[in-house]
Parts: structure tokens; C-alpha cells; sequence
């Protein structure tokens, strides 16, 4: 019996081991280039410096410097993102998604998205809504407090069951990942699926040079069933979750915002980041929580095919990599997404996961790793069956 978690590796065996049975992704239809991003950014800091010619020439204020495609694509590796509202982001006096809110008699944004994905899983699984017993919601940036959106999910679905969200930021994947793989180990369900839904352009700050480039919106979807009841799939060897509190990266945006409305728009109810200490701190972090559970596992790096990794920042992966391999990352060994898709947070690991690895046979071993705000990090080590 392979174990699920690490207090299983140390304890009691869970009842049923659980498999990965298959994902799903759904893209926004809209994507904007980095060409468009700057175009836009550039546009805006020009009229700014203008508005702001003489408090700047008072030394008042400090001009905004330009962005730039070659800027983006060395600090990030990102090339292009999708988006689920794009004009409305490149016009100059927006620089923000536009979504129309929806009546609360139909479907909203985020459950849409979530459903989409999670047929997309279902389909490829050969499986119906009546062979799922939960749904969890784990994304970054939930569109309201309740009811909870893997309600809503379920309901559309026609899931009976139950449900419930949960964030851990970007690492919100591998951790409802674990959730439901203990759940089903513990004989609560059958098969549980996990939607990562992500409108990660909301809650960006189009007009900050050093992130303003940094996210996408995208939706994913992990369907996880008790071994003895998937067709294939991938065998959860063991995962292995860790937070450690760190104000680097945070967004204070919420409820109680209105009961503080002189603060309410203030940059921190956005997306902020310390990215070089994010960078010092995380890389060395995830490299040796991924080394300590290859040993616990007994298994060493090059017992592993490939390496799924969260697609934030291509230099982050390639050290991450470096570090657990002791050379230079191949791409094929750790694949990229965020050119085409940029950050987008929880679902990033997932969506490298389901565009590359249809390749395996049985027996071969990866790993799927997110982290993040938190800071939190989750791995996930898979065979395929």
C-alpha cells in the first residue's frame, strides 16, 4: 500500500491509497503580450510624469520609470498572459479588469470557470458528476465569503455531496490535494475534485512597474479517486506541506476594508511583494523541503522524470532545480507554462502538470510543487500507474 501523507509514512496506514485521476484546464479566450502590456504602461507613466511635471521638478515627487519587454522577460520569463477581461487593462484610464457583476441567480465568474475545468477532469476520466462525492475550491482569491463557491460548484455540477474553499495562496493546489487525499485514505469518499479557479489579474496593481506584468487568469481541476476505483491515472506517493509566516508577499484587501474606508485605496489592498527577498527565501526553502521528502520516500532526484514546479518566475525554477539536481535545469525535466501563461498562482503547478505529461509510462515518477504567500509550499510526488 503506498502511503498519502507523512504521518502515514510514520503511523497508520490510510484505508484506500488515492490516485490523481485525471485534470483539466480551462483558458481564458483573451490573451494580451508583453508588446500590449508595456504599450499601455508606458503610455500611462508618460501622462503621469506630464501631470506631475512640477512636483517632480520640486523634488516633491519621483518620476515613474518606463517597463519594457526585454525588462519583463529577464525578470520573469513571462512573454504573455490570459486574461478574462482585456481591453479594459491596456486602456490608460483603467488599467483594470472590468467584470460585470452577476445576479445571484446566475452562475458567478469564479464557479463558471471552476466548472469548466472540472469537466474538462471528468471527461478525460471516463466519469459523471454521480461518481464524485466533494468538491474543494482551493485558489488564491476567493470571489466572496460565502456561500462558498465548491458549493456552487457542486450544485452546477450536480455533485452530491459536499464542499468547501480554502486559500493557501499559490500553494492552495497541493494543499487541497493533500485534503482530498486524506479524505479519500480515510474512507470519507470515493472521489473528490479539487477546482483551482484564478482571476489572479483582479488583485494586481496594473500600474506598478515591478508586477504589473506578473499575472494571468486561468481555472484547473484535479480529480482524485480511490485507487481501486481509477482507470489509470498517477499514484500519490506521499506529500509533504509547510507554512512559514512571512509579510513578503501579501494582499490586505477584505470585509473589513469598509470599516477602515479612509485606507481603502491604499496600494496594500493589491497584490505587494518583496520579490528579491521572496527570491533569497523560497528558493532555498522549497529545495530542501523537495530533498528531505525524496529521502524520506527513499527515492533520489534521479528517480524522478520531471519536476512540475509553480510558474512565478523562470530564475526561481531554475535554481529550485539546480539546487535538487546539482546542474543546470532542462527544460524537459522541469517544464515551463509561464511564458504563455504567466503566474497564474495556484494553478500554475497543474497546468505544467496536464500539458506535460502525457509521456510517462508506467512506473515513472514526478513531482508536482507549488509555493507561496505564506510563505507556503506543497509537494506532491506521483507514479504513473
Amino acid at each position: 500500500m503506498h502511503h498519502v501523507t507523512d504521518h502515514a509514512i510514520t503511523g497508520a496506514s490510510p484505508l484506500s491509497a488515492a490516485v490523481i485521476e485525471s485534470t483539466g484546464l480551462w483558458t481564458p479566450p483573451h490573451s494580451i503580450s508583453n508588446e500590449e502590456l508595456v504599450e499601455s504602461y508606458n503610455a500611462w507613466v508618460e501622462r503621469w510624469n506630464a501631470e506631475n511635471a512640477e512636483a517632480i521638478e520640486a523634488g516633491e515627487a519621483e518620476p515613474k520609470s518606463s517597463s519594457s519587454v526585454e525588462f519583463i522577460e529577464k525578470a520573469s520569463g513571462i512573454k504573455s498572459r490570459y486574461v478574462v477581461s482585456k481591453d479594459p487593462i491596456l486602456d490608460p484610464e483603467i488599467m483594470a479588469p472590468r467584470i460585470p457583476e452577476r445576479p445571484n441567480s446566475e452562475i458567478s465568474i469564479l464557479a463558471e470557470m471552476a466548472v469548466n475545468a472540472a469537466k474538462d477532469a471528468l471527461k478525460r476520466a471516463g466519469k459523471t458528476a454521480e461518481d464524485v462525492d466533494a468538491v474543494i475550491c482551493a485558489c488564491s482569491n476567493l470571489q466572496r465569503p460565502y456561500p462558498a463557491i465548491a458549493v456552487e460548484v457542486q450544485d452546477a455540477l450536480g455533485v452530491q455531496g459536499w464542499g468547501f474553499d480554502m486559500n493557501v495562496a499559490c500553494s492552495s493546489a497541493t494543499f487541497g490535494l493533500q485534503a482530498a487525499a486524506d479524505m479519500i485514505g480515510g474512507g470519507h469518499a470515493r472521489s473528490i475534485l479539487v477546482v483551482n479557479p484564478e482571476i489572479c489579474s483582479g488583485h494586481l496593481n496594473f500600474r506598478d512597474r515591478d508586477s504589473h506584468f506578473i499575472f494571468g487568469d486561468v481555472a484547473t481541476a484535479i480529480l482524485v479517486t480511490r485507487e481501486e476505483l481509477a482507470d489509470g491515472g498517477w499514484r500519490i506517493l506521499g506529500t509533504h506541506l509547510k507554512t512559514q509566516f512571512s509579510n513578503n508577499i501579501r494582499n490586505n484587501f477584505g470585509f473589513l476594508n469598509r470599516a477602515a474606508p479612509e485606507h481603502a485605496a491604499e496600494a496594500d489592498k493589491l497584490f505587494i511583494q518583496e520579490g528579491r527577498k521572496v527570491f533569497k527565501e523560497v528558493v532555498p526553502l522549497v529545495s530542501a523541503m523537495i530533498l528531505e521528502q525524496l529521502d524520506t520516500l527513499g527515492l533520489t532526484p534521479a528517480d524522478l522524470k520531471r519536476m512540475w514546479l509553480h510558474q512565478a518566475n523562470l530564475n526561481m525554477n531554475r535554481m529550485i532545480a539546480h539546487k535538487v539536481l546539482g546542474k543546470e535545469m532542462d527544460e524537459t525535466y522541469a517544464p515551463v507554462v509561464l511564458d504563455q501563461y504567466a503566474n497564474t498562482s495556484s494553478a500554475g503547478s497543474i497546468i505544467a502538470f496536464h500539458l506535460h505529461s502525457g509521456d510517462f509510462e508506467g512506473g515513472e515518477k514526478g513531482l508536482i510543487c507549488s509555493f507561496g504567500a505564506g510563505y507556503s509550499a506543497g509537494t506532491v510526488f506521483v507514479e504513473k500507474r
